[in-house]
């Protein structure tokens, strides 16, 4: 594992988005744009592809700590801030659901006495008949299979 999986699988972990990295960071002076961080995460192949180097990893390890426990002034309770994360990133994902729940128009049922919720639709096309075909035409002969052998009947 080079630098940058360690650095993904504790984003992962931890669920962090990229402007709280940010932030880990700055609590120790170490300063860095959200663009030089989402190169860190993209793909090997990728050309804005940028490796991890030991400072970035050293740095966001000791702002890490600082954010998790507090400092000796101020102490945290770990879990507690990894459940606030939980409950950030929950929060967004329900108010989105939330948002996109009263885009949407209930779907109601027209009776004969009311008249749809929809709009018309527009005049349409006359429909062509199709003419049907009078009589199948048999193209392959009806064959008799007998104990492997093929004889016509």
């Amino acid at each position: 594992m080079n630098n940058n999986d360690i650095f993904k699988k504790l984003r992962v972990a931890l669920q962090l988005r990229d402007d709280q990295i940010v932030e880990i960071l700055q609590l120790v002076d170490f300063r860095i744009s959200k663009a030089e961080l989402g190169a860190f995460f993209r793909n090997e192949d990728h050309p804005n592809f940028v490796e991890c180097g030991d400072q970035v990893l050293r740095n966001f390890l000791n702002g890490l700590v600082i954010h998790l426990r507090g400092t000796k002034e101020n102490p945290k309770n770990p879990t507690e801030v990894i459940k606030s994360h939980k409950a950030e990133n929950g929060v967004k994902n329900i108010e989105e659901k939330g948002k996109k729940q009263e885009e949407r128009k209930p779907f109601v049922k027209s009776s004969s006495n009311q008249k749809a919720p929809f709009k018309k639709k527009p005049a349409s096309k006359p429909k062509f008949q199709e003419k049907k075909p009078e009589k199948k035409i048999e193209i392959v002969e009806k064959v008799k299979y007998n104990n492997g052998k093929n004889k016509k009947s």
